[in-house]
């Protein structure tokens, strides 16, 4: 299949801007793209299309013509008004920071380096909330500290030491001020890290962005973040879980243009009356306005 694509990705792109769309079947619908991005996403697009019932006709050399950026995930897709990443972060924030139940109790943000930007961004608009940066060679030791187990451990083999001749179990008790974590990280780092946390934690909600799955190859090792909070759709779950590219955030790039591409059909075949709901979002699809996706909130559970 991937022979096939590009064979059919060089042939367009050599003779794209003599394409037109056929009329020999009129009930069909039809599509017509002028569209400059990288050939990854070319590939998805024809791929898409390919598995669609339409017409279609495509020029990716028009140097006039919208441009998709190389980072779907990350860019304002045409017609959407965020970035799919900025609106899972906008309902993270509401939910997290904007919704706190208790004022008395604080938010733990735990950030990685490629993160940085957002924890700025974050330390800025809340200041008061309690903030910590981890890597591969300190997290162990700084997730003991911010969570107070160090100081639990130690008043444990004080006792201890006072009462040799009896056996005193322990589980370390953590500091109770924190009503919730929310995680900036990778997968790499995040398969690591939220399960320590969860270990000496199960009365915190957690919560994250895709993001730190997107690098999983299998949606089993979603384990990792069990009773993890992601702004997610059960459209999204069940792509997710169908998938045949290798990682989740390959998944997750071809369902974004499959949203453009669906979009971009409607409005030129008139099928605003449909009813149609992108598979990234909650919204229905209109005439006017950009789309917010406005995406539930997801809990992870082995059990679902």
């Amino acid at each position: 299949m991937k022979f096939s694509l590009t064979l059919i990705l060089f042939s367009l792109v050599i003779f794209s801007s003599c394409s037109s769309i056929p009329d020999k079947n009129n009930s069909k619908l039809k599509l017509q793209l002028n569209i400059q991005t990288s050939n990854k996403n070319k590939e998805k697009i024809i791929e898409s299309l390919l598995k669609d019932d339409v017409i279609f006709s495509i020029n990716f050399n028009d140097e006039n013509s919208y441009l998709m950026e190389d980072d779907v995930l990350n860019s304002n897709l045409k017609y959407f008004c965020n970035s799919f990443i900025q609106d899972q972060r906008n309902i993270l924030e509401n939910n997290i920071f904007n919704t706190k139940k208790s004022k008395n109790k604080k938010v733990l943000v735990i950030y990685s380096d490629s993160f940085k930007n957002i924890y700025f961004d974050l330390a800025k608009k809340y200041p008061e909330q309690e903030y910590l940066f981890v890597n591969n060679s300190n997290y162990e030791s700084e997730i003991k500290k911010i969570l107070n187990v160090d100081s639990s451990l130690d008043k444990y083999l004080y006792i201890s030491s006072m009462y040799q001749e009896n056996e005193i179990l322990h589980s370390p008790r953590i500091r109770n001020d924190i009503s919730s974590i929310y995680f900036l990280t990778d997968y790499e780092l995040g398969k690591t890290i939220v399960p320590i946390f969860r270990n000496y934690s199960l009365d915190i909600n957690f919560y994250s962005s895709t993001e730190i799955f997107h690098e999983a190859n299998d949606i089993k090792k979603l384990v990792d973040f069990e009773s993890t909070y992601v702004p997610f759709n059960d459209k999204l779950i069940e792509n997710i879980i169908n998938k045949k590219t290798p990682l989740i955030k390959d998944e997750i790039e071809r369902i974004l243009i499959n949203d453009f591409l669906v979009i971009e059909k409607i409005h030129q075949n008139n099928l605003f009356r449909k009813n149609i709901f992108p598979e990234s979002g909650n919204l229905k699809i209109q005439r006017s306005g950009c789309i917010n996706r406005n995406l539930s909130l997801w809990k992870v559970s082995t059990s679902n």
